[in-house]
């Protein structure tokens, strides 16, 4: 496990405040944030580059605060690669057990296994300048792997490849961790890599931590506003609540909403556009939320429709663009829509 304890460190521009999580042993690890966040220091902290002004770090209960990052065993793969252009791949691979002074036998035994793990194995006579970026990245990440390193950082791998190579690598990244069972701490700005491959997420807004959770948690159960609108959260509206009957009842603009989440006084609503039904009649359903409206908008996203209807205030919802067809929804035509209580998200 990788413990940070209230760490902060101030580089002028760049800073990182009072930042507390725990990473458990063999989870996958994402940080989501905008640009200027402190994602990369904070990477380049747990690794060592710098010493935090406070705070402290522990590995597997050890504290590593202080340790220099080559005693470590922590290694970093940054987004341009950064190998050794005089190196063929073989010894790129090879660097740090070279630095290490492991033997030779030992080093042509993990290169090789490591190489045949990221499927480089026949490019191991080859030089950086005849490879493309996936490639490059693959060795990048050999390197760090081949020293069998208590945690692996990630700074947005896959941010400088095509859309099909990234694809392929965030798949290999997928199969790696499943054998290797190494920690992996990845920053991204890619959602989708989210998803595929975290088990754990951070997400970070001038230089703190702001919310701590799994994907899914963080993507349906914002704990703020900053992080809602990060993540895209589509239906977030502000109004104020009171808890009556073991429920909240939100008012906003003049609509009354219903939550099985509660919270008084002023406060913020989400609700995913998945977790809404539209219909051109009414409903007979038991859900409390259920409202008449005018559709304002369709967009036809292929296979699926993102429809806004407006009840009072504008809610978006998505269907398959199957069931637009089949339902005959049109823009200008009254609709009703209805939600669960359970689904309305308050914080």
């Amino acid at each position: 496990m990788i413990e940070i304890e209230n760490i902060s460190k101030n580089l002028g521009e760049f800073f990182l405040r009072d930042i507390s999580f725990n990473i458990r042993d063999g989870e996958y690890f994402m940080i989501l944030g905008p640009t200027g966040a402190g994602k990369t220091i904070l990477l380049e902290t747990i690794a060592g580059i710098y010493r935090p002004d406070k705070g402290k770090i522990l590995m597997d209960a050890k504290d590593i605060t202080y340790i220099p990052p080559k005693d470590r065993n922590i290694s970093m793969v940054y987004q341009d690669y950064m190998l050794f252009p005089h190196l063929n791949v073989e010894q790129n691979i090879a660097f740090g057990l070279k630095l290490k002074k492991t033997s030779k036998e030992i080093i042509k035994d993990k290169v090789e296994k490591n190489s045949k793990l990221l499927n480089i194995y026949h490019l191991l006579h080859r030089y950086p300048g005849t490879l493309s970026g996936g490639e490059k990245q693959r060795i990048a990440i050999a390197r760090a792997m081949v020293i069998e390193p208590y945690a692996l950082l990630l700074d947005e791998p896959l941010a400088a490849l095509d859309t099909q190579t990234r694809d392929r690598l965030r798949q290999e990244l997928k199969r790696i961790h499943s054998i290797t069972k190494v920690i992996i701490v990845h920053v991204t700005h890619n959602f989708e890599e989210v998803f595929s491959l975290a088990d754990s997420v951070a997400v970070m807004n001038e230089g703190r931590i702001i919310q701590v959770g799994r994907p899914d948690d963080i993507f349906r159960k914002p704990n703020c506003e900053f992080v809602a609108n990060f993540v895209g959260v589509e239906n977030l509206f502000k109004g104020k609540s009171i808890v009556e009957n073991g429920s909240a009842h939100i008012n906003i603009d003049g609509v009354n909403i219903f939550s099985t989440n509660r919270k008084s006084g002023e406060a913020f609503i989400s609700i995913r556009p998945e977790e809404i039904l539209i219909s051109k009649q009414p409903f007979k359903s038991s859900a409390r939320n259920s409202l008449k409206g005018k559709i304002a908008r369709i967009v036809n996203s292929g296979a699926t429709a993102k429809i806004t209807v407006d009840a009072g205030v504008p809610f978006n919802v998505m269907i398959t663009k199957q069931s637009l067809e089949n339902m005959e929804l049109k823009e200008g035509i009254t609709a009703y829509i209805t939600f669960k209580a359970s689904a309305v998200h308050i914080f």
